[in-house]
């Protein structure tokens, strides 16, 4: 049987990503109180600029933790990191450049740790490759806001400093370092917001499945396979749960009664083989076979939902409430993978 749905690196992205939610949190916080305690309009209108990309990106994170399937709280360093910075910046020990100074570092922080999950993705398996790639936007936005921040930190230094103004050639030095930015990174970044709709998520959950599967039939490691398929078992419950919840009581009055139960039907015969997969031996003869049956119906399901099903959704439901489906399809998920996360331990 397999002994555990869990994976230690997997579980360690998981954290890593945490990590990394925790640290926006404390970002779009600091940003807040900047627009207030900085006088300067130029400062002002980018710090703005920033907190709009880091409140986007704040929901690009809940997205990319809900596809990746791992749910975890981030390192008790990362924790008690984040408490003293709060303290630092609400208090009065730090002038607004060493503030501003160590929002930079936090920002360097961020782009460090996206690259890091990025390259052990590479490592761990195309399905989390898959899962993350809307992290690449908000690594590209903090490295963007970096080099910004470079500039703002020159400004405000030196009025410190001198009670002085920089030289105003600055900005042009900034923007021409972006602009070098985007030559090396823009074509790698896969652009992507909170304002994903149903159809979008639904999608993207049914790539990773295909690519577990692949991953899957492509070895021949038993504790590969186990790894694998403890994440597919718990991304096709999770999925199919956050549907039976979300998604289908609110498509059952255009889509049709009999459709709607079929697609009920399909998703109660995939749990069952799900069960009944999980208590064979990676190692078995049988493991693979089941797999394929599973696949095979897990295929059927797919293309009812992206067929007909995405057709009805298109043509009765508002971009707005494709969006407003998705957020509690996402909270849904994530509520799942919390409980199974918190089973298993």
């Amino acid at each position: 049987m397999v002994v555990t749905l869990d994976d230690t690196k997997r579980l360690a992205i998981g954290q890593k990503l945490a990590d990394i939610k925790a640290v926006q949190e404390l970002i779009i916080a600091n940003e807040q109180m900047f627009i207030s305690a900085i006088p300067d309009q130029e400062i002002v209108k980018r710090l703005r600029d920033f907190l709009e990309d880091d409140k986007k990106n704040m929901g690009v994170l809940d997205t990319v933790i809900v596809q990746y399937g791992v749910q975890s709280e981030p390192k008790e360093n990362i924790t008690k990191m984040v408490e003293e910075l709060q303290k630092l910046m609400k208090g009065s020990e730090l002038s607004i450049y060493e503030k501003v100074f160590q929002h930079e570092l936090l920002k360097h922080q961020q782009a460090m740790s996206g690259l890091l999950v990025h390259k052990a993705a590479q490592v761990v398996g195309a399905d989390v490759m898959a899962a993350i790639t809307p992290l690449n936007a908000v690594n590209f936005d903090n490295r963007a806001h970096q080099e910004q921040l470079k500039g703002i930190l020159e400004i405000l230094g030196t009025r410190e400093l001198t009670g002085q103004e920089p030289d105003q050639g600055l900005w042009g030095r900034v923007q021409d370092a972006m602009a070098a930015l985007s030559g090396v990174v823009g074509s790698a970044v896969t652009r992507s917001d909170d304002e994903m709709s149903i159809r979008d998520l639904i999608r993207m959950d049914h790539a990773k499945a295909n690519t577990l599967f692949t991953e899957i039939g492509g070895s021949n490691d038993p504790q590969k396979i186990q790894e694998y398929f403890g994440q597919l078992y718990k991304d096709l419950l999770a999925h199919a749960v956050a549907e039976e919840e979300v998604v289908y009581p609110n498509v059952r009055p255009f889509y049709g009664e009999g459709d709607t139960q079929e697609l009920y039907d399909e998703q109660a015969e995939m749990k069952r083989m799900l069960d009944e997969i999980k208590a064979l031996s990676p190692s078995s003869s049988q493991f693979k076979d089941k797999v394929k049956q599973l696949m095979d119906v897990v295929g059927d399901h797919i293309r009812q939902e992206e067929s007909t099903m995405f057709s009805a959704i298109g043509s009765n439901c508002t971009h707005e409430q494709e969006q407003q489906m998705a957020t509690r399809f996402k909270e849904a998920k994530s509520r799942l993978q919390q409980e199974m996360a918190a089973s298993m331990k």
